[in-house]
């Protein structure tokens, strides 16, 4: 722990912005050209050096708006240590706490940033595997940048990475029992997006392995039951992104910004609504059908739901 005033190399510490179980980040001023950069120094310091640089290097590979950038990797004063952008603002955690949830325009537009940020490093094959509100930053001007990319893994060869990371009311099912993939971020921005919108995540328990059983059952209280005013559409794209079978959620993060765009089109005087909602189910897999409204099981060939009788 370093205190106000203590310099690292070049670095003079300003002040403490959080710690987490991989490290703490400061803000500091580089004396050499007076300009706020932050540092993350690992709490682990004694490991090989190439496991150090493994959080520099993923994060060289990322170059995206959404995406806290990285300056450089230094050791000094026998402390290695991550130089990064700082980022004026405050986490998305801090903003639903005080406000008990977001706007509905608002948590929109975040997710639909937070996915694109994601969408890309999905792209260049990493896997966060940690995505929850306090790891993503929000700028005075509502720019949203995803930080900490220490627990992240490329998926290259493999198709999932296979140790157990993460924070628990954000991790899928499959993560506690070691699996990830790219899936497994899509459901934490699920868990996020259900956050944001109600103020409350959807399982809740100090017990881990009580809330993996809660994420296995898929068993929650529906977004819209907690807020009328999200949108029957994104709500369905909210409980897609939560599903516990892998293979009923969206694949990639770009699979549910797509069904996130085209359910913002929906105008709900517009006679093109419904035109719109079959645009949306058309992309779910036809095998394990259920309704789009109470979730229950359906006949393959079902026109509506024998139990609520909506039209399917």
């Amino acid at each position: 722990m370093f205190l106000l005033g203590q310099t690292l190399g070049k670095y003079e510490i300003q002040k403490t912005l959080g710690s987490g179980g991989f490290g703490t980040v400061y803000l500091v001023r580089d004396t050499w050209i007076d300009k706020k950069v932050a540092v993350k120094v690992p709490h682990k310091q004694n490991g090989e050096f190439d496991e150090l640089l493994h959080e520099p290097r993923l994060l060289a590979a990322l170059d995206h708006a959404n995406i806290v950038s990285i300056v450089t990797a230094e050791k000094a004063d026998d402390y290695f240590f991550i130089v990064m952008e700082f980022v004026e603002g405050e986490s998305l955690e801090a903003m639903i706490q005080r406000e008990k949830g977001l706007p509905l325009d608002t948590a929109i537009d975040f997710s639909r940033q937070i996915a694109t940020g994601v969408d890309y490093a999905h792209g260049q094959g990493i896997l966060h595997r940690d995505l929850r509100p306090g790891n993503v930053l929000i700028t005075p001007e509502g720019r949203v940048k995803i930080t900490d990319f220490g627990t992240s893994r490329f998926l290259e060869v493999a198709d999932q990475a296979s140790t157990i990371i993460g924070s628990p009311p954000y991790m899928a099912p499959e993560q506690f029992q070691g699996r990830a993939m790219f899936a497994s971020d899509v459901y934490s921005i699920g868990v996020v997006m259900y956050e944001m919108m109600t103020g409350i995540l959807p399982y809740f328990s100090a017990n881990p392995r009580q809330l993996e059983k809660m994420a296995r059952s898929g068993r929650l209280v529906r977004p819209r039951e907690r807020n009328k005013a999200i949108p029957v559409e994104v709500e369905e794209i909210i409980l897609r992104a939560l599903s516990p079978d892998v293979s009923a959620r969206y694949q990639r993060a770009g699979e549910l910004l797509d069904d996130l765009g085209t359910a913002s089109e929906i105008d709900h005087r517009s006679a093109r609504r419904d035109d719109i909602r079959l645009r949306l189910r058309a992309r779910e897999k036809v095998t394990d059908r259920f309704c789009w409204n109470c979730r229950k099981p359906l006949h393959a060939r079902s026109a509506s739901c024998p139990f609520c009788n909506e039209k399917q």
